[in-house]
């Protein structure tokens, strides 16, 4: 089945279509995950007529395809695993629905929440299932997700209670728009919560409450924890420079006039670390300022 005709989003054209499980395609990547995927298919079958539900077997070494095959979903699959944005990349250019609704394979998001994410599409173009703080699987997993909350809050200027969800609703071609960005791994969401809140989309959080994952979790905290903080650096450089460069200016600017003007009282001249220091933040202030106007450039003519 080819993808249906990318349309544009309403941010570019003008045009609003409200989103109903019939205009929606489900993405369900899964890397081994007999255990879950078969229950999870078969929930989402009875929560809504949806357009379809693919899931993206990412190389499994398991009955993963089997179950979900024998669950009635459309599989699509990798010979080797590629990783978990890799899936959604596959699934996104496999879905032939006006709306996408991605959901985790290991059974930790309820299938019933899916018509609530989906209701606001149409009005919104990405809603994000927020997860409540208690649904967390450790508490080292809380503080570094809530780390990175603030941090994209600060980056993007608005408070974003979960950046890392894997469960979302969004409009199809605006996820096309972005797909050259998405990584292979697991700071897919991350990317895609970032991507369209920077080029001014209208992005939602819709509470949610998780279950526990069947079988053990694929993420770990101190190998993905730094990947995901450079991701989110990353997108922000792309899409708003001066958050970064401007606080490195600044700091910089505040030590090396801080330390001129004591050299100045004590030793009645200025010392070289300050000067080094004060031309490091006019450098890094202009090179955030020509990143930024490039950076608006992205957005001049959007097609």
């Amino acid at each position: 089945m080819n993808a249906a005709p990318a349309t544009l989003c309403p941010g570019t054209s003008g045009v609003s279509f409200v989103a109903d499980p019939s205009s929606t395609s489900i993405v369900v990547p899964a890397f081994n995950e007999e255990e879950a995927i078969g229950p999870l298919v078969q929930r989402l079958r009875e929560a809504g007529a949806w357009r379809e539900i693919l899931v993206v077997d990412d190389g499994s070494t398991d009955a993963t395809a089997a179950r979900a095959l024998a669950a009635g979903a459309t599989l699509v699959r990798h010979p080797y695993n590629k990783g978990n944005g890799a899936a959604v990349k596959s699934g996104i250019r496999k879905a032939t629905g006006e709306f996408i609704l991605i959901i985790d394979g290991d059974g930790q998001h309820r299938a019933n929440d899916a018509g609530r994410i989906v209701a606001r599409l149409g009005e919104y173009d990405l809603v994000i299932g927020a997860r409540s703080t208690g649904t967390h699987a450790t508490r080292a997993r809380l503080l570094g997700n809530s780390a990175l909350n603030w941090l994209a809050g600060y980056m993007t200027g608005r408070r974003v209670p979960d950046l890392t969800s894997g469960f979302r609703g969004a409009r199809a071609s605006c996820l096309r728009e972005f797909l050259h960005l998405l990584p292979n791994g697991f700071s897919t969401p991350t990317t895609t919560t970032l991507a369209f809140i920077k080029a001014g989309y209208n992005v939602a959080f819709e509470p949610i409450d998780a279950e526990a994952r069947e079988g053990e979790s694929k993420i770990r905290l101190a190998r993905d924890g730094v990947k995901f903080l450079l991701i989110v650096l990353k997108i922000v450089t792309l899409f708003n420079p001066l958050r970064v460069f401007l606080p490195i200016s600044l700091g910089s600017f505040a030590v090396g006039a801080a330390y001129a003007a004591w050299t100045i009282a004590t030793q009645s001249h200025i010392a070289n670390t300050s000067v080094l220091l004060i031309m490091l933040a006019v450098i890094v202030f202009l090179v955030g300022l020509v990143s930024e106007q490039i950076a608006a450039l992205r957005f001049e003519r959007r097609e």
